[in-house]
């Protein structure tokens, strides 16, 4: 019998593995959290993990969080809706008023808004 020296290695020395591939993986779903949904016969207002939606008449406008400076809200002047104010990180304010039936929802409603944005925007 001959001695043969051991076959050279597939990979020559001081080189590993291929690296990753560089280009991004499938969109990672947005982790579950808390949601705020008022909903009247003509209008909505939907605060969640994405941000905040208001649909009106059909019309539905999305403000993601990174898109919003602050969210202000209060009970119309007469205490039957609740009227929620996004301001635009560019200044604009744009406003979706949701009718609280029966009016005691309302103070339902502003536990739960205060709640769910306290969990997205905890400094306002």
């Amino acid at each position: 019998m001959t001695d043969q020296p051991p076959p050279p290695p597939a990979v020559p020395p001081g080189f590993g593995p291929p690296p990753p591939p560089y280009a991004p993986g499938p969109p990672q779903p947005a982790p579950p959290g808390p949601e705020f949904l008022a909903v009247d016969k003509h209008n909505s207002i939907v605060v969640d993990v994405s941000g905040v939606a208001f649909e009106m008449y059909d019309i539905t406008v999305d403000f993601p969080w990174p898109e919003i400076r602050s969210v202000h809200y209060k009970a119309s002047p007469n205490g039957k809706a609740l009227m929620v104010a996004v301001v635009h990180l560019d200044g604009r304010v744009y406003e979706c008023v949701v009718n609280a039936r029966p009016r005691e929802l309302l103070q339902t409603w502003f536990t739960q808004l205060a709640w769910v944005l306290g969990h997205y925007r905890p400094l306002g």
